[in-house]
């Protein structure tokens, strides 16, 4: 359950005026804003929040910036653009609409694309370059083509299936993809041919990522090339024990079903083995990943000279991980490092490691208590990082001076930072980032130039270039805040937020934040109390704040989050206390913000509206079930009502084996005292969703119409677990709203 464009010229990387360059935003008179947002133009083009660029890359050369862009017209349409830092131009390197075809993407297409949540976008989603800095693998409804940056285009696939996981070796020598369940090779300019086995067997997959490796374990691919292109590591899948159900996608004019391999908690997973061959299928050889089978292939890396392969093994209650340490001419494996999870707690896959070329590994650990960095060498480990604060991501490393680069929350855990640090000497710690922003970056491989992204509550998403000390070269997207921006007509209503905290039971602070409207004194306001309180997630921070909410402000309400206990970045002892136990300390933590918001002399204690979309629907279920009359209203939109009903990766993880502990699934599902539920209830979710599936709202709506308990739904024919877009986001949240009106949950006149 992971959670829930762009300048036109050169002028985006032009010197920035002087006081972009002192990191305050540009505001715009009040006599040039027209004043309230309104839900339509929250989803309208061009997007509120501005021109914020996707997929933004260095050439390996580092001569070329290369970005996705959406369409001032189609905000989720995307091209490719290049700036060449030599002559400090900007180019359309492929337009998508001339190039495309607009065929129909494979329903295998489709739900990667759900599983990366970029279901909605349009055109150019992905694209890969050369190692020659010469050319750029772009994938574009269900075929590949090679670009050029002469402007020349070349099709390298045209056929009726799609090609999945489109890849150029590391050298460029080779394109690669799955079609059919195989892997597919060739030399670029060449005919690709499979090189993997022909199965029989419709549930067996080669090169592919299972459904939990993509929806839960952030791991999307299932082949690895090595360094040099000699071999590739391939995943074979077996899915034919993975209990198989019967989604319905429910459309306006009709319905599609499809039987679909889901894993549900407590059943069998896909058998995986792990395979090395070289590029034409010849020589292939299998991994030794162990005796027991029922493990999670977690994650696949080549060492930087390519004579090791090392693979992540997690075992199927996620308290250990295995380094493995393969040769990939032989197949055989050593346990490099083991990590072991807390007690009653869990291991967190992570992406934030390196190995480096003189053998050693940048590693990240929860093993103190605290996310940090380690350095193993030699078979030892040395800690990089230190304290009761977390690294959220390893950015780069730059091997020849011995720089790591990372972003953490060492000065604000509600502002993450970027650090550089010196191997020799770790405990000093340089920020690059200018206070006051959340930042997060990205490097080349090298570790020579970062590419960060900021934003503040007054300033949507920036994009710069920068060196290694964190000094701006040029701006990749400055998004000012200036009479052009689509924001400017709003600004006039902007509010910013007020922060604090609050304590829980244990006395544990809890974080909140708080969007006010235009208050008359004396009044009273209706609150927003918008919320998420599953792990691995993170709500309250000093970013920017999406338009939505600033719209629902401007109907009159007060908006307010809180992150309870169980939620991300304030370490194990505080995510930990949901283990075996979701629905409870959550539930508990958002009762004490909605009695902190009651004690406010501004705040309407009858008219505290509580939502959330998937975990957060969940939770406005457990929230009204556990506190009846605390809440005027709860909107709970795709909502898990039964934890056997989801996946074994995510659900496992937290809640252990349900034929192990059933106890605790009872107690957590939100089916049980369903008749509890004595407030104002709009239940929504999409009928075509993949992830939580309608069958935990059915169920739930059956449940309720045979208890008498009065609800509302709103049902989205057609949609997956996102509701959004044009049209259907306005109609969804003006559904929202009339909801509200219905159940007196108003402004004050």
């Amino acid at each position: 359950m992971r959670m829930l464009r762009y300048l036109l010229a050169a002028t985006v990387l032009a010197v920035p005026a002087a006081a972009a360059a002192q990191g305050e935003p540009v505001t715009v008179p009040a006599a040039a804003a027209s004043g309230d947002l309104s839900f339509a133009r929250v989803y309208a083009s061009p997007s509120l929040n501005g021109p914020v660029p996707r997929e933004v890359k260095l050439s390996p050369d580092g001569r070329f910036l290369t970005l996705l862009r959406g369409r001032a017209d189609d905000r989720e349409q995307y091209d490719l653009w290049g700036y060449d830092r030599t002559t400090g131009q900007w180019s359309m390197l492929v337009d998508s609409r001339k190039l495309g075809s607009g065929k129909d993407l494979s329903e295998a297409e489709k739900m990667q694309r759900e599983r990366l949540r970029i279901g909605d976008l349009k055109g150019i989603v992905s694209y890969t370059w050369s190692a020659d800095s010469q050319s750029i693998l772009v994938p574009l409804d269900g075929d590949l083509f090679l670009a050029r940056l002469d402007g020349s285009v070349t099709r390298l696939t045209d056929t009726s299936e799609g090609e999945l996981n489109p890849a150029l070796s590391p050298l460029g020598g080779h394109v690669s993809f799955v079609r059919d369940r195989r892997l597919w090779t060739g030399k670029v300019g060449a005919e690709a041919a499979p090189v993997t086995p022909q199965e029989t067997a419709e549930a067996v997959h080669w090169g592919e990522a299972e459904f939990v490796a993509q929806e839960e374990m952030d791991r999307h691919t299932g082949y690895w090339w090595a360094p040099d292109d000699s071999r590739i590591a391939v995943q074979r899948f077996d899915e034919s024990g993975v209990a198989v159900i019967t989604r319905a996608a429910i459309g306006a004019e009709g319905t599609k079903t499809y039987d679909q391999r889901y894993p549900l908690a407590g059943t069998a997973n896909a058998v995986v083995s792990l395979h090395v061959m070289k590029p034409d299928g010849s020589g292939r050889i299998e991994v030794d990943l162990g005796p027991d089978k029922d493990i999670y292939l977690a994650r696949v890396n080549w060492a930087p000279d390519g004579k090791t392969l090392y693979v992540q093994r997690q075992n199927r209650a996620q308290t250990r991980l295995d380094m493995l340490a393969v040769d990939p001419v032989t197949g055989k494996a050593r346990v490099l490092f083991t990590e072991n999870a807390a007690e009653r707690s869990w291991i967190n896959l992570s992406n934030d490691y390196r190995f480096l070329k003189d053998g050693s590994l940048i590693w990240w650990s929860e093993r103190d208590g605290f996310g940090h960095l380690y350095h193993f060498k030699g078979g030892k480990w040395r800690q990089l990082t230190k304290g009761d604060w977390v690294v959220t991501a390893l950015v780069g490393v730059d091997e020849a001076r011995g720089k790591v680069f990372f972003t953490g929350t060492r000065d604000d855990v509600l502002a993450q930072q970027v650090y550089a640090l010196d191997l020799a000497a770790p405990a000093r710690l340089k920020p690059l980032g200018e206070p006051g922003y959340v930042h997060s970056a990205t490097m080349d491989k090298g570790g020579q130039s970062l590419l960060i992204t900021r934003q503040s509550p007054s300033q949507p998403p920036q994009v710069y270039l920068a060196d290694t000390s964190g000094k701006r070269i040029a701006w990749v997207e400055e998004n000012r805040l200036d009479a052009a921006h689509p924001y400017a007509p709003h600004l006039a209503s902007h509010k910013l937020p007020e922060f604090g905290t609050i304590a829980a039971a244990d006395g544990t602070p809890l974080h909140w934040r708080m969007l006010k409207p235009d208050m008359v004194p004396g009044k009273r306001y209706p609150v927003f109390f918008d919320h998420y309180g599953g792990p691995s997630n993170q709500q309250v921070t000093r970013g920017w704040i999406s338009p939505l909410a600033q719209a629902i402000v401007d109907q009159g309400y007060i908006w307010f989050q809180i992150d309870n206990r169980g939620s991300d970045n304030r370490g194990v002892a505080f995510s930990k206390q949901i283990w075996r136990a979701m629905g409870s300390v959550e539930v508990a933590d958002q009762l004490a913000g909605a009695q902190f918001l009651k004690t406010l002399p501004f705040v309407d204690p009858a008219k505290i509206a509580t939502y959330g979309w998937s975990y957060g629907g969940y939770m406005t279920l457990k929230m009204l079930q556990a506190n009846p009359g605390v809440y005027a209203a709860g909107i709970s939109g795709a909502p898990v009502t039964r934890w056997e009903l989801y996946d074994t990766h995510y659900t496992e993880r937290y809640m252990g084996d349900p034929r192990e502990v059933p106890q605790a699934y009872a107690t957590a599902n939100a089916m049980a005292d369903s008749a509890k539920i004595s407030d104002p209830l709009l239940l929504i979710h999409g009928m075509a969703d993949d992830n939580v599936v309608f069958e935990h709202s059915s169920a739930l709506i059956a449940k309720l119409q045979g208890e008498a308990v009065p609800f509302e739904m709103m049902l989205y024919p057609g949609y997956t677990h996102r509701v959004g877009g044009p049209k259907v986001g306005t109609h969804l949240w003006e559904s929202i709203f009339a909801f509200l009106r219905r159940s007196g949950v108003t402004p004050p006149k």
